[in-house]
């Protein structure tokens, strides 16, 4: 097993950072392997905004839903989904590029984009000894992280990765079997299998956190997926994108 497979199966979600700042190096050589993962059609639709400043950081902990990490990170880079270069590569060359722009399939691209580029430098940042931690929560109002970050039509912030020292050993989660995952010519829909396999996930899971937190915690997966999928969030999404002239087609 190379070191890469290592770092890859040694992820962990970070949450409590050194207070110690990423080198600008260290940010360039980031983003640059970010910039080096797999692109649609050449297109690169995406674009990463670091954060240094002390107060946006507070304020996008906040909007995240109070998670202190994101302002306590070592550095905090946003991915977003970004057409908007792509709007004025059309004004550069003279051509109405408008149609491709507003359609579902150029939103797929770009959000594809940005997540593949993520991925690459969350690699990046742990084989380079550093911690990661994905933040979906500055979704929960993406008006006002466009306007504080200055973002333009045709870009959407997806999510935030913070980065920094690891100050505290986390646990990894297990994760669902490969058999559960992994599909072999066609999709498996044996329905008693499935469930079973379910089942049999929810002991894993029940047993990691029981460890965790001393007993305190037994949940299910198959219980706390349930419990979110139940009680919708983010309602507004659609209208959001729709108005920043993203997937209308």
């Amino acid at each position: 097993m190379n070191d890469i497979i290592k770092t890859i199966l040694n992820h962990r979600s970070v949450r409590h950072f050194e207070d110690r700042p990423l080198t600008d190096e260290q940010i360039r050589l980031i983003v640059e392997c970010a910039q080096a993962a797999s692109t649609s059609s050449y297109m690169q639709a995406y674009s990463i905004i670091g954060v240094k400043n002390i107060q946006t950081k507070k304020k996008l902990a906040e909007l995240a839903g109070n998670q202190a990490y994101v302002e306590k990170s070592g550095h905090l880079f946003i991915f977003c989904a970004d057409l908007h270069r792509h709007e004025v590569i059309g004004e550069m060359e003279g051509k109405n590029v408008e149609d491709s722009l507003r359609s579902t399939e150029k939103f797929m691209v770009a959000l594809i984009d940005a997540a593949l580029a993520a991925q690459n430098a969350a690699l990046a940042a742990e084989s380079m000894g550093l911690g990661i931690c994905y933040i979906g929560g500055i979704r929960n109002n993406l008006e006002e992280v466009s306007r504080l970050l200055k973002i333009p039509n045709k870009v959407i912030p997806l999510f935030a990765l913070t980065v920094g020292y690891p100050a505290k050993e986390t646990a990894k989660k297990p994760r669902i079997p490969f058999e559960h995952i992994y599909h072999e010519e066609e999709y498996k829909q044996d329905q008693e299998a499935y469930v079973r396999e379910l089942e049999q996930y929810n002991e894993i899971v029940s047993n990691y956190y029981d460890q965790r937190t001393n007993g305190i915690r037994k949940d299910t997966w198959t219980g706390q997926m349930a419990r979110m999928l139940s009680n919708p969030t983010r309602m507004y999404m659609k209208q959001f994108v729709q108005k920043k002239g993203l997937n209308l087609n």
